[in-house]
């Protein structure tokens, strides 16, 4: 049987090295050493990372690359970027945000992140970004997964038609029900929305992703009403926590409490290392508050946490570049998560856990599987983290749709290398000679 793709010499995320990847009408059909069928098109792996593609569980794509309109957010707090937000919303025109949208969604290929859950806000009665949203995805879904949530960013409760303009998007196709219970007029309204949003939830067979809890304040404290709702209505491993911010500021006493209720319930968690570090802690002189939520306690406890990248280059967050490797960098260090079973550990954060939460089918390197993955200038996740990885090919239902150069630079240095290959530099290879390094050359 002639095969449509068959990747040579491969390492996988589960340490197997030396393996082949054989693909056939978009599935993983083999993976197993010296795979001797032919192939439309050979990839030698030359020993390097083949990983499935990077997952952002969290992120706001109708703001996207809007940074500067209509002004910037100068105090870098949230409350300004949400107010900034609804000074952007009624210059938005459906045209404009498609193709910022599209935009992104091609940068995120160049950097292997094929599946994205994307919050859109419905609190605009026009509901512009949800249309343009809905084409987005369409247009996009040959080589990205786009999961839509319906988020009534001004508050369920406090916005008088968010209400109704949530069912109406949940009616015209968006995927998942959201919710931000924290920024309701009271405690008990937040408590209300979350009880409302998750018997909307229930009644339609939905997943639920509420930005929850995205304060310095401990006693916001929704993620419990969360988790009891969850149980209440049988959603069990259907909920997520978005943010979850509040507890990095709880104690220790009531986190003992809450982590439990959380993996009872089987919900799941988002944390988003870049915002969370740059919009928390914003009124604490020092000591001050990283912001990013309990992610070793949620781990150790089995509660499934994925990393978002949640803003890129709009009212919130001026940086950003769709690499879910600096998330999943960002992340770690926060978390002073430095081991080498944490640092994987944040590298499943950005793939098979967020996976998970978006409920994706077909994902992983497995026989079987979709034939979605990425070549990476590693040998292993660590070093893939660490080097901040070139994607060197990106796959898509076995077809490639990216391809990058190795990195490597070209030194005059009297008595040194000749070239620098980032791919060499890890505790386990070393130079082949005293003039230069080893070089990658992809059969593509």
């Amino acid at each position: 049987m002639s095969l449509d793709l068959l990747v040579k010499n491969a390492v996988l995320t589960t340490g197997e090295t030396g393996v082949d990847i054989a693909v056939k009408t978009g599935k993983i059909t083999a993976i197993e050493k010296d795979i001797t069928a032919e192939a439309e098109r050979v990839i030698d792996a030359q020993g390097q990372l083949v990983s499935a593609p990077f997952v952002d569980p969290h992120f706001h794509m109708d703001a996207t690359l809007s940074l500067g309109l209509p002004r910037m957010n100068e105090s870098g707090t949230l409350l300004e970027g949400i107010s900034l937000w609804g000074e952007l919303k009624p210059l938005l025109t459906i045209d404009a945000v498609v193709e910022r949208a599209l935009r992104y969604c091609d940068l995120a290929v160049s950097q292997g992140l094929l599946a994205i859950r994307t919050h859109v806000d419905v609190c605009d009665d026009r509901l512009l970004g949800v249309e343009a949203l809905l084409d987005v995805k369409q247009r996009i879904a040959p080589y990205i997964d786009l999961q839509l949530v319906a988020f009534p960013q001004d508050g369920f409760y406090r916005s008088p038609t968010a209400e109704n303009n949530l069912l109406r998007a949940l009616d015209m196709g968006v995927d998942v029900v959201g919710g931000i219970p924290h920024f309701e007029r009271t405690m008990e309204d937040g408590a209300r929305s979350v009880n409302a949003l998750m018997e909307i939830a229930a009644k339609r067979g939905l997943r639920v992703d509420m930005h929850c809890d995205e304060s310095d304040d401990p006693l916001s404290r929704h993620i419990e009403t969360l988790a009891y709702e969850t149980q209440r209505l049988g959603l069990q491993g259907r909920v997520t926590g978005s943010h979850l911010t509040s507890m990095h500021s709880m104690d220790n006493y009531y986190v003992s409490k809450l982590l439990p209720l959380m993996a009872e319930a089987d919900v799941c968690a988002i944390a988003n290392p870049l915002i969370n570090i740059m919009l928390q802690g914003r009124h604490d002189t020092y000591p001050k508050r990283r912001g990013q939520t309990r992610v070793r306690e949620m781990r150790d406890y089995g509660i499934t946490v994925g990393f978002g990248h949640d803003c890129v280059m709009d009212p919130w967050y001026s940086l950003g570049n769709a690499d879910m490797l600096e998330v999943a960098g960002m992340g770690l260090h926060v978390g002073q998560l430095s081991s080498r079973d944490d640092i994987r550990y944040c590298y499943e954060a950005v793939t098979t856990n967020s996976a998970k939460i978006m409920g994706l089918e077909g994902y992983g390197v497995k026989v079987g599987g979709n034939a979605d993955f990425v070549l990476l200038q590693a040998e292993d996740a660590i070093e893939a983290i660490r080097m901040k990885a070139t994607r060197l090919a990106v796959i898509r239902r076995g077809k490639v749709i990216a391809e990058t150069a190795p990195r490597i630079t070209n030194l005059s240095l009297e008595g040194r290398p000749k070239s620098v290959n980032a791919a060499d530099y890890s505790p386990s290879r070393t130079t082949q000679n005293g003039d230069n390094t080893r070089q990658i050359t992809l059969a593509l």
